[in-house]
């Protein structure tokens, strides 16, 4: 049986401080899965995101949003609003100042 002998949000912690590339990619992970229909990994990944960047007391000053209640949404039985994921969203974006370029590719 293999052990895991780091914890993995520390991980991500730890690799977002040093490598911002990392979190855009992880940014950018999260708006992916948005678009493609997957609302537990989003919110799990944002979670980890803001962990390791903002924190959950910041965010609440850039959304105007509780931090408990930021806390409840990115949890795993979360579910927040589209005005909610827009303004988190919204506020990592200008963290990591980074914008997004959507393009729609079309299916064979």
């Amino acid at each position: 049986m293999l052990s895991l002998t780091r914890d993995f949000k520390q991980t991500v912690v730890e690799r977002v401080a040093r490598d911002q590339d990392f979190a855009k990619t992880l940014l950018d992970e999260a708006a992916t899965l948005f678009l493609g229909g997957e609302p537990d990994a989003v919110r799990l990944i944002l979670r980890d995101l803001v962990n390791a960047t903002v924190g959950f007391e910041e965010l609440s000053t850039m959304t105007e949003k509780p931090s408990k209640s930021l806390h409840r949404m990115l949890s795993s039985h979360g579910n927040p609003s589209m005005d909610n994921l827009a303004a988190i969203f919204g506020a990592l974006k200008r963290v990591l100042h980074v914008t997004f370029d959507v393009r729609v590719i079309e299916a064979a």
